[in-house]
């Protein structure tokens, strides 16, 4: 994950790496720093395609404030940066392009596209997902219905959306507005797992359809704190197109890519043509989509094309660089086209998506009319959003002050952090001012109001994708001896440092702060540098090292109960009939427990594939460890019920002595405090995904 998404605590489970990354896919909207940066460059560039640099529109906006960049530099540094971490990171492929002043200063393709054709990456061609990026052509969509007058920021959602798409009450006394999707306020939980991408074509679905079916709860009243929704901006796209009367992908064609002139830029999916489903990728466009990949076994493998047209607007596009040179272009020029041409967006409109129209707190990163807002180094601002596929990841950035704009994409699992780095890197390395020494903090963190454990409000909120959500969305703040404020786990821990203002913390190798909200002298949640996620306190109950502690002491009660079949004393055969079922019963127990914690492991061990993980949910083996858990849970209450009759005994034949019944009854409050934990931690429920 980048910096500005959660730390999480680190959780010995080989899938929590690749979870995360199935999770927060099409949520990645925020910039990063490498934990290195390269000042010349380490390793050659791997296959570059031809550079272009040429005027981009016709337009050309008033001289960047800083000195511009030298395209010369610009390439060696970025040769350097991309040939670095593909050889780190094992990447096949990246695109890159940066404009400036009005006209294209890089762009440029490294790696390969497809293995089979051993086709080179050429950024004016070769078309890489973009993920959230997506979300950016739906948010100009929507502000052109809004400067049309035939829809309003401040309109219930409800209001453009079909019947059968209405979002219901469910208790909460507010409407969810158009502005709550943009700003990601809507109050929705999030969920991902085995519903937001596809591998088969056929289980395609339309927008609407899909919103319908896999609708999301509501969990708290929107306006209120931020969280990550990509059903909101799917209903938001539908709402544009149920207001236009055209299908998503058709009126992004025609009011957005065409009069760009972005002509390699589409919504639409690799597939056959299928009826009821928006008409799939021309074949021109379709022949040079890049294969995503992931490294194992000490080469690349291509992985399955990612369908992700069921929620089109939230993250469908593919784009090339050189479409999206012009789109930055476009964006820095206040949406202007040219001097004789129509802007494609009003100047209030450009003023939104340039300024913060929404944040949660001081301090913290807001949200530009659903553009996210980035702190830069040297104290510059920018706004733009990232996106992750399962294989892809990319960055786009625009930075007014400088005149500039970045965008990256890489085809390999493990390209997030070359992505989400590059844009500050770039900043850093031309703008950025020079980096004194670290002295001691002027004002330390106090641990009793700060370190705690907090849990991400970006998760499902129940069944067993809440209960591996819960598992991964833990965030742990520590206190050092230096008095920062230290989040993360054993791997990618990072440091930050007390400002002036109460609950404000600056990164200490970044730009980005961290919000916290303190309440009778108590921090009750923060906001990460994005604002787009809210992380709450939370009690013992919902720590991982409680849930992990309880796991290990049930499977040491379970293979002690085994173990007590076989070594217990030949007297104790004489039993009541009650003794002898309850014994019965706290063996079946003991061997269900077992078996769950076997099955999820088996689970867990494929957490090194985020395909298995990602496209098999819910997995078999889950399910079946729920249902196993769930059986022992009941026969665990069971038991304890009957213990006062276990412990009375019978009047003639009761051979348990009181060491076996005290034995008895530990191991039946262990299972018992055991089941309850995982009921409340949504596990114990296979009939809910």
């Amino acid at each position: 994950m980048n910096q500005y998404e959660v730390e999480r605590v680190s959780v010995r489970m080989n899938a929590k790496v690749f979870l995360a990354a199935a999770i927060g896919a099409l949520g990645f909207a925020s910039i990063s720093q490498a934990q290195v940066e390269p000042s010349a460059p380490a390793a050659p560039a791997p296959r570059p395609a031809p550079t272009v640099t040429r005027p981009a529109t016709p337009a050309t906006p008033a001289p960047p404030a800083a000195s511009a960049l030298n395209p010369i530099q610009l390439e060696a540094y970025v040769d350097g940066v991309v040939g670095r971490a593909m050889a780190d990171d094992h990447i096949a492929g990246v695109t890159v392009s940066v404009v400036q002043g009005g006209q294209v200063v890089l762009k440029k393709g490294y790696g390969v596209s497809n293995l089979e054709q051993g086709k080179a990456v050429d950024p004016d061609r070769t078309l890489f997902r973009i993920g959230s990026i997506s979300k950016t052509f739906t948010w100009i969509a929507l502000m052109k219905e809004v400067e049309a007058g035939r829809m309003r920021l401040d309109a219930p959602l409800n209001l453009y959306l079909p019947e059968r798409l209405h979002i219901r009450d469910q208790g909460f006394k507010q409407q969810v507005l158009l502005r709550h999707a943009m700003n990601h306020t809507a109050g929705f939980e999030d969920r991902a797992m085995g519903q937001l991408f596809e591998r088969d074509a056929n289980r395609v679905r339309p927008l609407e359809l899909y919103l319908q079916k896999e609708r999301v709860r509501r969990v708290r009243e929107p306006g209120m704190v931020p969280s990550y929704s990509n059903y909101a901006v799917g209903l938001a796209g539908e709402a544009v197109s149920n207001v236009v009367g055209k299908p998503f992908e058709q009126l992004t064609e025609e009011q957005i890519f065409r009069p760009l002139g972005m002509w390699r830029t589409t919504f639409r999916e690799v597939r056959d043509v299928r009826d009821g489903l928006p008409l799939p990728m021309p074949a021109e466009l379709a022949a040079d989509a890049s294969q995503g990949f992931r490294w194992a076994g000490g080469g690349y493998q291509a992985r399955p094309y990612e369908f992700i047209g069921q929620i089109a607007p939230a993250g469908a596009a593919s784009s090339t660089a050189g479409d999206m040179a012009r789109y930055m272009l476009v964006l820095l020029n206040n949406g202007s086209l040219g001097a004789d041409r129509a802007p494609l967006y009003s100047p209030r409109t450009a003023a939104g998506f340039a300024g913060q129209s929404w944040r949660p707190a001081p301090g913290v990163a807001g949200n530009n009319h659903g553009f996210m807002d980035f702190a830069l180094p040297g104290d510059r601002r920018g706004y733009g959003h990232g996106g992750d596929t399962l294989s892809f990841h990319s960055m786009m950035v625009v930075v007014p002050e400088l005149n500039l704009g970045v965008f990256i994409s890489t085809n390999t699992e493990g390209g997030a952090s070359l992505a989400s780095a590059l844009p500050d890197m770039i900043v850093k390395r031309f703008y950025g001012p020079a980096e004194a020494p670290l002295s001691a903090p002027a004002v330390k963190a106090d641990p009793a109001v700060y370190a705690g454990t907090y849990l991400t409000t970006r998760r499902a909120y129940g069944g067993l994708e809440g209960f591996i959500s819960h598992i991964l969305g833990l965030s742990k703040v520590k206190v050092n001896d230096q008095g920062e404020l230290i989040t993360g786990g054993d791997s990618g821990a990072r440091a930050w440092r007390a400002t002036d203002r109460e609950g404000v913390f600056k990164s200490v190798t970044g730009s980005q702060n961290l919000v916290f909200v303190v309440e009778n002298g108590r921090a009750v949640r923060y906001f990460s540098g994005s604002g787009i996620s809210t992380f709450e306190r939370v009690g013992p109950f919902n720590r991982v090292n409680t849930l992990i502690a309880l796991t290990v002491v049930a499977l040491i009660a379970s293979l002690a109960t085994l173990i007590g079949l076989f070594t217990r004393d030949h007297r104790e055969l004489r039993q009541t009939s009650i003794q002898r079922q309850a014994s019965l019963m706290q063996t079946t127990q003991a061997i269900l427990w077992l078996a769950a914690a076997g099955l999820f492991a088996g689970w867990a061990s494929a957490g090194d594939d985020v395909v298995k993980i990602f496209y098999s949910w819910p997995s078999p083996l889950v399910t079946i460890a729920s249902a196993c858990a769930l059986v022992a849970a009941i026969l665990s209450v069971a038991t304890l019920l009957i213990l006062p009759i276990v412990w009375r005994g019978g009047r003639r034949v009761d051979s348990w002595t009181p060491w076996r019944k005290l034995r008895f009854s530990v191991t039946t409050v262990i299972f018992t405090a055991f089941s309850l934990l995982l009921a409340y931690w949504g596990a114990l429920f296979p009939w809910s995904v």
